[in-house]
């Protein structure tokens, strides 16, 4: 069962990811190749084992059996690597930034907008995928990312990958819908029972939607705007929260929200909806014509990080087969090891989450960190950063 995850925006990115460059598609299979990050070397080899591991992570990603006797994944690792692992749960990226800032960690389990910013601020450092010998048998399309990559080098170990998709109510919206705009140009028809993801990122939805429903904007990433085309998306937004009747955090909310009819149409993830229907809700969920965003989380290490070996063995520990599987259901989305796919309790669990469709996922544009140059590679404009994303979520929710 997927804990919550309470995606709160940055406050204001860091002076050197704001002066940073960056150039890249928003989807799979491109690096950040504009961005020049500190030079900093992964390892070699792998030394002794320190005896402890220090991480940072999402609600369910480093589980020992005190919530739930069933996850763990822990004490099986401490057993077999002599690392003893202490974890602590964030509630939001912005959080694990500072919590990485501050040296106690040795890594993070970091989403796409914040590894732009722990690259470039020098935070995290490149990761040597020949010491992780599982990676070898991670997805393709989780490789060489736009969010975890800078000109060919990982800087980072993929965990998962999710989509946010579009939900309704199967009796109460007809006909059924097939694009993003049920829940912008026409969400007026579904007024106050409209429901949008609460975070700064989901100016990136309307943007993505723009980019279709707008072509004279030339959106090319949802990620990296120009003034015009941001303030396109807000007044989009602007106009979208006239007719939502709750923006939502916690996924629990949202399945309560959909089961008692105050939500009929909106953004979700596929857990969610796996969750609603199994609770009686009338609910359908799928990737819209114009596609959707969605995250991709990434294991990466501290550059200066004290206990590297535990670092790098947990790294290879959290998506060896069996134990990517397990996370992957415990918390609700696609593993990232292809093998992870045959050791799932449920055997239907990968086609539902479309772990091993690469076509699915070209079409999801992963979370990326806005920067003020552009990620869609142009040089002569500047894009708008993700602090003025964080100022303009808080006009846009009134």
């Amino acid at each position: 069962m997927r804990l919550t995850r309470t995606l709160q925006a940055a406050a204001a990115a860091t002076a050197l990811l704001l002066a940073a460059s960056a150039c890249g598609s928003s989807g799979g299979g491109s690096s950040a190749t504009g961005l020049n990050p500190p030079d900093l070397k992964a390892p070699t080899k792998l030394g002794t084992s320190e005896g402890q591991v220090n991480l940072i992570a999402w609600a369910g990603y480093v589980e020992n059996g005190s919530n739930d006797p069933k996850a763990d994944w822990v004490t099986d690792f401490q057993k077999q690597t002599g690392c003893q692992v202490h974890s602590k749960v964030a509630a939001s990226s912005d959080e694990m930034v500072k919590l990485m800032k501050t040296g106690e960690y040795d890594a993070v389990s970091a989403s796409g907008d914040a590894s732009l910013r722990l690259i470039a601020s020098g935070d995290a450092a490149p990761v040597n995928t020949e010491l992780v010998p599982n990676y070898k048998d991670v997805f393709s399309g989780l490789k060489n990312g736009p969010w975890n990559s800078v000109k060919g080098t990982m800087y980072g170990i993929p965990h998962g990958r999710g989509a946010n998709l579009l939900m309704y109510n199967t009796q109460k919206v007809t006909p059924a819908p097939t694009s993003w705009s049920a829940v912008f140009d026409d969400a007026a028809a579904y007024k106050g029972h409209v429901t949008a993801y609460d975070s700064p990122i989901y100016i990136a939805d309307a943007a993505l939607y723009l980019k279709a429903a707008r072509p004279e904007l030339k959106i090319k990433d949802p990620y990296a705007l120009d003034q015009k085309q941001f303030d396109a998306a807000v007044a989009l937004l602007k106009k979208q929260n006239a007719d939502v009747g709750e923006y939502w955090g916690d996924y629990l909310k949202e399945v309560s929200a959909f089961k008692s009819g105050d939500s009929v149409v909106g953004t979700t993830w596929q857990v969610i909806a796996n969750l609603a229907a199994s609770e009686g809700a009338k609910v359908k969920a799928f990737v819209p014509k114009e596609g959707s965003t969605g995250w991709s989380d990434t294991w990466m290490i501290y550059a200066r990080a004290k206990h590297p070996n535990c670092a790098y063995q947990w790294m290879n520990w959290i998506i060896s087969p069996k134990v990517n599987a397990q996370v992957a259901e415990y918390f609700g989305e696609a593993p990232a090891n292809s093998k992870a796919c045959a050791e799932t309790s449920d055997k239907n669990f990968c086609a539902t989450y479309h772990a091993a469709d690469e076509g699915y996922w070209k079409h999801i544009a992963f979370w990326n960190t806005p920067i003020e140059q552009c990620l869609d590679g142009r040089t002569d404009v500047k894009c708008v950063p993700y602090a003025k994303w964080v100022q303009a979520w808080t006009e846009i929710k009134g």
